[in-house]
């Protein structure tokens, strides 16, 4: 067995902690902003940056659990890293629905 990354009686909580709180904004963001149809490239590249960095916890946990590291640590990345790959995606369709929204209520006002 390799020795522990860190304690995880400390800091695992860290990991999912952090990514669940960013996430959460980016959610904030995204509503907000794809209901008025404005900053649909920042908010497609947070997204898909959540998607990004859910892979590198997926990696960096399955890297942990072939290690044998202790249960703390490789699950401390793998539920962040399978929640951010899951959701965020089921999300997109939403999002990009809600411009479409957005930019048809804009064509509208126009021919008005």
């Amino acid at each position: 067995m390799f020795e522990p990354w860190y304690d995880p009686a400390l800091y695992a909580w860290i990991p999912g902690t952090v990514y669940g709180t960013t996430v959460g904004i980016i959610g904030g963001i995204s509503g907000t902003f794809a209901s008025a149809g404005k900053a649909k490239s920042l908010v497609m590249s947070l997204l898909y940056s959540g998607i990004a960095v859910a892979v590198l916890f997926l990696i960096a946990g399955g890297i942990a659990l072939v290690c044998s590291q202790p249960y703390g640590i490789w699950y401390g990345f793998l539920l962040p890293g399978f929640l951010g790959v899951f959701i965020i995606p089921t999300i997109l369709p939403q999002i990009r629905t809600q411009y479409h929204l957005a930019e048809n209520r804009k064509m509208e006002s126009a021919d008005l």
